[in-house]
């Protein structure tokens, strides 16, 4: 998408794709707000400038967006778009390796009950064992720390997803 398709489009279209990228209602409005962008330069610096004012409601809303590691979609839907991109990141998921999806599926689990909200790592290019170690030591960060390591990783998701959204014909 050319940064002025993206300008010219009526806030409930741009919305619809924007939260795509990221679920946060917060970082979506303001990224609406901020049209019209002047480069892909001005969007990519406006998307960081948005997170940087996002606090924790806005994160878990942001993170519920996602399906768990290993599955197919997460508590509220995501758009065709998204849901194709989560399926595209989650790739290195192997669903013949039956044994990694469930000791995955038992660290989602662990790491829900722990921190009360989903697992969050940037996927792509990762195989389900990298996912299953990181996992396994975010699983030691106290609730603080870990808000932000999964803040951390919803950034790379959100500028990965935006790069694809400004790249697609």
């Amino acid at each position: 998408m050319k940064i002025a398709e993206l300008n010219k489009l009526p806030a409930d279209q741009a919305r619809g794709l924007l939260v795509d990228c990221c679920g946060s209602s917060k970082w979506v409005n303001e990224m609406i707000a901020r049209r019209p962008f002047k480069s892909r330069d001005a969007v990519l610096k406006s998307a960081d400038e948005t997170l940087d004012i996002l606090e924790r409601e806005d994160w878990l809303e942001a993170f519920s967006h996602h399906p768990r590691i290993g599955e197919k979609s997460g508590d509220k839907p995501q758009g065709e778009r998204g849901s194709a991109w989560s399926s595209t990141e989650q790739s290195g998921i192997d669903p013949s390796a039956a044994n990694v999806q469930e000791q995955i599926a038992a660290a989602n689990a662990e790491y829900e009950r722990r921190f009360g909200y989903i697992y969050i790592v940037c996927a792509s290019g990762r195989s389900a064992d990298e996912m299953l170690t990181i996992a396994r030591e975010r699983l030691k960060n106290d609730p603080e720390k870990e808000l932000k390591v999964a803040a951390k990783e919803q950034r790379k998701i959100t500028r990965l997803r935006l790069e694809k959204l400004l790249d697609a014909a």
